[in-house]
């Protein structure tokens, strides 16, 4: 929450063309996005793409935290919209 006057301070900024986030502008949300990569890039090092059954743990593992870290985004970060790469930046 931010005091009367305080401007928030988003962990992820809007992209500038498109729609959706941008790099972290926050430690906070450099945290969520080597989290969502240690997972997503940790666990192929344990995966035998020989099994169909570790196949699927992996995948519906990546799109579990996926929708998390985009459940992260929409909550601490810029409200997303359509951008067509204004210049204000």
């Amino acid at each position: 929450m931010t005091g009367m006057g305080e401007e928030r301070k988003y962990w992820f900024k809007a992209k500038r063309w498109g729609w959706g986030w941008g790099r972290p502008q926050t430690w906070q949300g450099w945290v969520v996005l080597v989290a969502y990569l240690v997972v997503v890039l940790g666990l192929t090092a344990f995966l035998d793409e020989r099994s169909r059954e570790q196949m699927n743990l992996y995948l519906g593992t990546v799109l579990v935290a996926t929708v998390g870290l985009m459940l992260i985004c929409v909550r601490t970060g810029e409200p997303p919209r359509w951008r067509w790469g204004n210049r204000r930046r």
